[in-house]
């Protein structure tokens, strides 16, 4: 797997940098619809990532302690970190 994945999301495009990610699960416990953790404890996009509200969104990306989690608007803006 690539060290950067990315997934859009109504008008937010969400970026996990893999080789940034520790594995805390910050994000995964505000949002476990949208990330999960995989077999060596890095970020992941959830089954069900595409159902994520955008206010889910920002907040589960803000409490990454490491700033892996990047999400840009439509006009490539950065919301966070």
């Amino acid at each position: 797997m690539s060290d950067l994945v990315q997934k859009k999301i109504g008008d937010l495009t969400i970026r996990i940098d893999r080789s940034l990610c520790i594995g805390s699960g910050n994000c995964m416990k505000v949002a476990p619809d949208l990330f999960d953790l995989d077999d060596e404890s890095i970020a992941v996009f959830a089954a069900t990532a595409d159902s994520a509200s955008r206010a889910k969104i920002l907040d589960a990306c803000e409490v990454c302690p490491v700033q892996a989690l990047v999400v840009t608007d439509e006009t490539g803006r950065e919301l966070v970190p």
